[in-house]
């Protein structure tokens, strides 16, 4: 039996070569203009960086999403099958050699999550999600049943089970990455 069921979970879409490498450049020379700020999920400090844009985790709001951040936005939209203006928050990640982003699953008040990796390749793997409360014991492992590489350019869309029956994390990067996620709050009807 192959330790991965299949390429990726119900709900979870994937588009090689989204983009052009000419945009992914345009793209990341406007990122170079940004400033990064630490992570911090309840009082950790994540190693990535990160870059907020729009509604918030906390249901704030951050900064308006970019100019440069639009054409992005209206691809995955229309990839996703959604006007882009429900893309409520747009969060880069800049991930550094070394750096991992641990399992969890998205925030509750977002629904479609959709994204573009930059850079560097980067496995992204997934595994049943299993609330605190409901796990019988946390010091038990669970493993990964799914796991695929985000190829520099490429997109995704995490959707229905992928997004909520499943949690992902990203294992440390080799090489400078980056992604540019956008996320849609609950009420967005999609695929």
């Amino acid at each position: 039996m192959p330790l991965f069921e299949a390429e990726r979970p119900s709900g979870f879409f994937y588009q090689p070569a989204f983009m052009t490498t000419a945009d992914e450049a345009a793209l990341l020379a406007a990122i170079g203009h940004l400033t990064f700020a630490d992570f911090a999920m309840r009082g950790v400090v994540a190693r990535r960086r990160v870059a907020f844009f729009g509604e918030a985790y906390d249901r704030g709001i951050a900064l308006p999403i970019p100019d440069f951040l639009m054409p992005l936005r209206t691809a995955l939209g229309a990839w996703a099958q959604v006007d882009p203006a429900a893309f409520a928050m747009a969060l880069i990640n800049e991930y550094r050699p070394g750096t991992p982003i641990g399992w969890h699953r998205d925030a509750p008040q977002y629904d479609i999550v959709a994204g573009v990796s930059l850079l560097a390749p980067a496995r992204m793997r997934f595994r049943p999600y299993v609330s605190p409360r409901d796990s019988a014991s946390p010091a038990v492992r669970r493993a990964a049943t799914h796991e695929l590489v985000l190829d520099p350019r490429s997109a995704y869309l995490m959707t229905g089970s992928a997004r909520s029956d499943y949690e992902h994390h990203v294992p440390p990067v080799t090489a400078l990455r980056y992604s540019v996620t956008f996320r849609t709050l609950c009420s967005v009807a999609h695929r």
